[in-house]
């Protein structure tokens, strides 16, 4: 911190600080003699306050000079997709960057934000559906809740998912702040209608090739190298091979030599429980000591994603190869103890856009063998860090899986190259660093 000389500059300071609405006001120190000396020791003391002021502003991630992010997503559970979110919030520069939250309601997205110290607003809205439109949705009242709650909070930009954007995007025009948004995936593709709206934001972003390239579809819609890659990053001091996983076996009944497989997956289609089950069944029959564990749960409380849920227990209960041998867990908080309880994680989706449980358990330094299609083609390497099949193949998953299960070298082999990609290229260090570098960029060209 620069020494404050004069009045002026300790007044100047003292400005701006009240002027971000972060102090009241530093109190003048008078009385005395007029003294030369007495000016001194009364700048000198104004400069010990505005010191402290400023060291425990800088320590709640309100310094001067810190900008201030609105993230905007209509998701309240905890899914891949909200855990790269938090992820980047904890890494961000506090001293550049004050993360806000904008949920349409509370819930485990919100109370894992306040955890980390950032402010979290509360406004009801529904998510864009698949037709919307988007000159209808920006008359919608929640744009002008958004607007409002941008120019009260002084948000500098704004980041949203496809969900949020249309109303997300008007109200961040309207207060005049730049729009980031990431495409998480090609789950459809963009109405003819709806193109204009997703040019519009100042920067788009994408979590890998796959997404990139699958959203683009024909150009000129929107060309590739008009999207920034930001690959989603792992918290490598939560996930890492030193995690004990010794409760979560005792916990599922599983004896601590055994064999483990796990799947890491919320409760949806996509996401192949059915394949892992046929998968199980294969292992088990090769290696009868086997045990296998689920983790994940219907995060976002749709009613076919509980359907599925239900038509897979019941499918595991009536199996008589896995009814003693297949565990689902719920929804754990310790992903990382998950995986530190498998000996082998396995991925089964139809595709994935990134596969964040894939990156955390090769965090951990476990072997994976994943569906080929979407994020874990350019996340895993085959032979290396793991093993890719195409989607739907539960003979290439067990095979792959009973022979990392019989090859405990191959496994630490696997799972040390594992980890040390994370650490090169998937770290959420490296995530913060590159989301804030097109942060710097969309709040610099307003200027």
């Amino acid at each position: 911190m620069p020494l404050l000389d004069t009045p002026a500059e300790i007044g100047g300071l003292s400005h701006g600080l009240k002027h971000r609405g972060q102090i009241g006001h530093i109190i003048p120190i008078t009385g005395g003699a007029d003294t030369r000396a007495s000016r001194v020791d009364t700048n000198r003391l104004n400069f010990n306050v505005v010191c402290l002021l400023t060291l425990a502003l800088r320590a709640r991630s309100l310094i001067v000079g810190a900008k201030n992010l609105l993230f905007v997503t209509h998701y309240t559970g905890i899914g891949g997709g909200e855990m790269v979110l938090l992820n980047l919030a904890q890494h961000l520069d506090r001293a550049r960057y004050t993360p806000h939250l904008l949920v349409p309601g509370d819930g485990q997205v919100a109370e894992r934000w306040r955890a980390l110290g950032g402010p979290v607003h509360i406004i009801p809205f529904r998510g864009a559906t698949e037709y919307f439109i988007p000159a209808i949705w920006a008359r919608f009242p929640i744009v002008g809740k958004i607007e409002a709650l941008i120019r009260e909070q002084r948000i500098d930009a704004l980041h949203t998912d496809y969900h949020s954007l249309p109303m997300a995007l008007p109200a961040a025009e309207r207060a005049g702040i730049p729009t980031m948004w990431t495409c998480m995936g090609w789950w459809t593709r963009p109405k003819p209608w709806q193109y204009a709206l997703f040019r519009r934001p100042t920067a788009t972003m994408a979590l890998d090739e796959a997404v990139r390239d699958g959203y683009v579809g024909q150009p000129p819609f929107m060309p590739p190298e008009e999207i920034t890659l930001v690959f989603p990053g792992v918290d490598t001091s939560k996930f890492h091979p030193g995690v004990d996983g010794t409760r979560v076996r005792f916990q599922a009944g599983i004896a601590q030599d055994a064999p483990v497989v796990a799947l890491v997956a919320r409760f949806q289609q996509v996401k192949g429980h059915e394949v892992f089950q046929a998968m199980a069944r294969q292992v088990a029959l090769q290696i009868p000591e086997a045990r296998f564990i689920v983790a994940g749960e219907n995060v976002h409380g749709q009613s076919a994603d509980e359907a599925y849920k239900q038509r897979i227990l019941q499918a595991a209960k009536n199996d008589p190869l896995l009814r003693d041998r297949l565990v689902y867990l719920g929804f754990r908080d310790d992903v990382e103890r998950v995986m530190a309880a498998a000996d082998v994680l396995v991925c089964s989706s139809q595709f994935e856009s990134y596969g964040m449980a894939i990156v955390e358990a090769m965090a951990c330094a476990k072997p994976v063998v994943a569906t080929r299609r979407g994020g874990p083609s350019e996340t895993v390497v085959h032979g290396e860090t793991g093993f890719l099949v195409d989607p739907g193949d539960a003979e290439g998953l067990a095979r792959h899986v009973i022979t990392l299960l019989q090859n405990p070298d191959l496994r630490a082999r696997i799972g040390a190259a594992g980890r040390a990609r994370v650490e090169a290229r998937f770290s959420a260090q490296a995530q913060a660093r590159d989301f804030m570098a097109v942060a710097d960029r969309v709040i610099g060209q307003r200027r």
